[in-house]
């Protein structure tokens, strides 16, 4: 029997959420990803509440293509982590592939400064 993609996705992010937990000191970053846009939140799990969350549909992100757009949502979400004071997080790709997109968005979060 085969799996559907958003099966599929669901699996794998089970698997990672097993490993993966976020802390005040070292929060997950969470990135969601839908055909049209992109999201990222700093998430502390042992209190159960969103630090800081950054979406491509934000005003303040310009963008002419889905990459830019993740690229920007990435610096933005690293500035405002650093503004919490937050220099290190687990990343959580959420099932998705470590490609495209999420992997830009990771690379401008790490160029933002943050550490993973």
């Amino acid at each position: 029997m085969a799996l559907s993609k958003l099966q599929r996705r669901i699996r794998i992010k089970h698997r990672i959420r097993k490993i993966i937990s976020g802390t005040s000191v070292k929060p997950r970053l969470s990135v969601f990803r839908s055909n049209k846009e992109i999201y990222a939140q700093l998430v502390n799990d042992v209190n159960g509440e969103t630090i800081a969350s950054v979406s491509s549909r934000n005003k303040e992100i310009k963008a002419s293509t889905k990459q830019e757009a993740a690229a920007a949502v990435g610096k933005s979400i690293a500035e405002l982590a650093t503004k919490a004071g937050i220099a290190t997080v687990a990343f959580d790709r959420n099932g998705y592939l470590y490609h495209g997109r999420v992997k830009v968005l990771a690379e401008a979060a790490r160029e933002g400064g943050l550490k993973f």
